[in-house]
C-alpha cells in the first residue's frame, strides 16, 4: 500500500516521501480503516522538523476519515464496512496519509458528513475545545465575551463556532477570506493589523472577558493583550515564548480535559446538519502531497487542505 512518511528529520520537502509499504494490521482495541481523506497540518511538519522525536520512520497526515477494513480484539461498537473519522497516531511508522490506517479512537460518521469534510474535523475541534476549556469558556457564556484571535485558521474558526454555540458574545479577527462567513455564524469580525485592539474595544464597548490567540506567530500578542484585563485573560496556541514573556496563558499550561470523550462525534453530528464546519480550502490526490505541503508550508493555505486517497 502507498503510505506517506518520514526517514530521517529535517525539512518536510526534503525528507518526507510517498513509500510502498504492508498494509497493518490492527492491535488489541484498535481499527483498520480503508483511508478516503486525510488532513494535512502544521503539526505534520513539525514532527518531521523533530518534535516528538523517536523511532523512525514516522508517518505523516493526523486526521482521517474512512471504511472500517478490519477490527482488533477487544473492540466492540463497530464492524467492517462502516464510515468513521478520527485522530491517526503520529508516533508510528505509518499514520493516516495512507491507503490504510490503523486508528486506537475513533468515531461514527454520521450520514450526510462527507469524507472530505469529515478529515477536517479532528485536529480543530480537539484543539478549539482544550483551548476554550483552558481559557475558562464555561459551556454556558450567555454572559461574557470571547475574543478569538486568528479566526480564519480552521482551529480560529472552529473556536468561534463554538464559543457562539455556548451562548458566548464572540469577537473574531480575520481576513476577508472568512470576514463574511464569520459574521454569518454570528461572530462580530474586524480585521488583523494596526488599531486592532482599538477596533476590538469598540465592537466590545470595553474589554473583552476572555480571549483565544489562535493565530500564527505574528507578534500580535500585545494587542491582544490590550483588549482583556490583565495578560492571564488571554490563552494561547501557538506564540509561546511570547506568552512565556508577557504573562499569557498558554494551551499546554492550563489543566484543560485531555479525553475529547464524545466531543468529536458530537461536533461531526453537528457538521452533518449543517450547524458547525472546518472550512476546506483545497484536496489533493496523495500522489500530488508535494504540492499540498508546499502550500501548507507557506503560511496561507487558506483553510484545511486535504489528500484524498480514493
Amino acid at each position: 500500500m502507498r503510505t506517506l512518511r518520514f526517514h530521517e528529520y529535517g525539512s518536510p520537502l526534503d525528507v518526507v516521501q510517498l513509500d510502498d509499504a504492508e498494509t497493518p494490521t490492527p492491535g488489541p482495541g484498535q481499527i483498520r480503516v480503508a483511508v478516503q481523506a486525510c488532513g494535512l497540518n502544521p503539526a505534520d511538519w513539525a514532527l518531521c522538523n523533530g518534535l516528538f522525536a523517536g523511532t523512525l520512520p514516522r508517518g505523516i497526515g493526523l486526521e482521517v476519515s474512512g471504511i472500517v477494513d478490519a477490527i482488533g480484539s477487544g473492540v466492540t461498537g463497530v464492524a467492517v464496512g462502516e464510515p468513521v473519522l478520527g485522530p491517526a497516531p503520529f508516533r508510528e511508522a505509518m499514520a493516516g496519509a495512507s491507503d490504510y490506517a490503523v486508528l486506537d479512537s475513533w468515531f461514527p460518521r454520521p450520514p450526510g458528513l462527507d469524507p472530505i469534510s469529515a478529515a477536517a474535523l479532528p485536529m480543530a475541534v480537539e484543539t478549539a475545545h482544550h483551548g476554550l476549556a483552558g481559557l475558562g469558556v464555561p459551556e454556558l457564556a450567555d454572559d461574557i465575551t470571547v475574543l478569538v484571535n486568528g479566526a480564519g485558521t480552521t482551529v480560529g474558526y472552529a473556536a468561534v463556532q463554538m464559543a457562539l454555540q455556548r451562548g458566548a458574545r464572540v469577537i473574531a479577527t480575520a481576513g476577508k477570506t472568512y470576514a463574511d462567513a464569520l459574521r454569518a455564524r454570528g461572530a462580530r469580525v474586524t480585521a488583523y493589523g494596526e488599531g486592532m485592539a482599538e477596533r476590538v474595544l469598540e465592537l466590545a464597548g470595553g474589554r473583552v472577558d476572555l480571549a483565544l490567540d489562535t493565530a500564527p506567530q505574528s507578534n500580535s500578542l500585545p494587542e491582544v493583550i490590550r483588549t482583556v484585563g490583565k495578560p492571564a485573560d488571554v490563552l494561547t496556541i501557538s506564540d509561546f515564548t511570547a506568552a512565556h514573556e508577557l504573562g499569557v496563558r498558554t494551551q499546554f499550561s492550563e489543566n484543560a480535559p485531555q479525553d475529547l470523550g464524545p466531543v468529536l462525534g458530537d461536533y461531526a453530528r453537528l457538521a452533518a446538519e449543517g450547524k458547525f464546519t472546518v472550512p476546506v480550502a483545497r484536496t489533493f490526490p496523495l500522489e500530488d502531497w508535494r504540492a499540498a505541503a508546499e502550500l501548507s508550508l507557506s503560511g496561507r493555505p487558506g483553510g484545511k487542505l486535504v489528500l484524498r486517497m480514493v
